[in-house]
């Protein structure tokens, strides 16, 4: 769902469906969003000052699709393969919770496994600790999220209230423990943010002592999150009412405040931990996974995978 607004101030919504889509970025020009089975990327065809007639700004067109198979992608970022002997330059790198690693692209293969937690020995499928979230310092991956330090095939299920780790991927240290199912690790303003969803709150973390400090609580599970200036747009999901997700201290905290949650994007103040403005989705969509800002754009959209408009819309990039 790309989310803009429209010159008269109101809001502005294009949607289109991807199966099973979590990880998302783009740079405003480029975006890549995963589905089940896929990996796409779409371009900006519109040069910088272009509008069309209704003001869109953005027109992202699908341009490849790597299929890679259910390895469950989740975050997606640009980084530099070669920090872990991988090929030169920059490419998207993932996480794949399916296959306990951080991956990028093959021309070969399904994908390239990059690396994985030291206490990770099988190469096989099978999500063991849930690995799920990735801080990026430039194109270095600094810092990975887990929900546990499982090695046993489905492990991680029995870790959720306390087992969650952030790691430092340059030395394979922990730097924070006992999180619940934290998501979405980030290196922001000089310091390190992560929500630590089974909870329901953003927290920065000290990368010395791993103390955990909460600038915020979430009304629902904390899953995405972006930086804009002074502010952190997060996603809120609905709980879950299965064995996963039951049993959290998110629930304890919604039910003794009496508060009810909300699948929204919620934006936060992070000098002063307040809530400065929502989004609120009030039925059909329960969950959100991925944020992705997309800088000095006003009115996204993007052009399908079927239909006339992908039939009829070419460009030529001219020798």
């Amino acid at each position: 769902m790309l989310i803009g607004r429209k010159h008269d101030g109101s809001l502005r919504a294009h949607e289109r469906l991807i199966e099973g889509c979590k990880g998302l970025h783009s740079d405003g020009q480029t975006l890549w969003a995963s589905s089940t089975h896929m990996l796409w990327r779409f371009e900006n065809v519109l040069r910088d000052g272009k509008q069309t007639t209704s003001g869109v700004d953005r027109i992202f067109i699908p341009r490849e699709g790597r299929v890679t198979g259910k390895i469950d992608i989740h975050e997606i970022a640009m980084g530099a393969p070669s920090q872990f002997g991988g090929a030169t330059g920059v490419a998207p790198i993932f996480v794949s919770s399916a296959f306990n690693c951080l991956a990028t692209i093959s021309d070969t293969a399904s994908f390239q496994a990059l690396w994985r937690p030291p206490f990770i020995t099988s190469r096989s499928g099978g999500d063991r600790c849930h690995l799920n979230g990735l801080a990026l310092d430039g194109t270095r991956a600094a810092f990975i999220s887990m929900t546990s330090t499982s090695a046993i095939l489905g492990g991680w299920r029995d870790d959720r209230r306390d087992g969650g780790v952030i790691m430092d991927m340059a030395t394979n240290e922990t730097v924070a423990t006992g999180l619940s199912m934290p998501h979405s690790p980030r290196l922001y303003d000089g310091k390190l943010w992560v929500l630590n969803s089974g909870h329901g709150t953003l927290c920065t973390v000290d990368q010395d002592s791993g103390t955990l400090t909460s600038v915020t609580v979430c009304p629902g599970y904390a899953r995405g999150l972006a930086f804009v200036g002074r502010h952190a747009v997060i996603g809120t999901s609905m709980p879950r009412r299965n064995a996963i997700f039951e049993g959290l201290a998110l629930d304890d905290r919604l039910a003794k405040t009496g508060t009810t949650p909300v699948c929204a994007l919620q934006i936060v103040n992070i000098d002063t931990g307040q809530t400065v403005h929502w989004l609120r989705f009030e039925h059909t969509i329960e969950e959100l996974f991925d944020i992705a800002i997309l800088p000095n754009v006003r009115q996204p959209e993007a052009i399908g995978f079927q239909g006339e408009n992908i039939e009829t819309f070419v460009n030529v990039d001219e020798v």
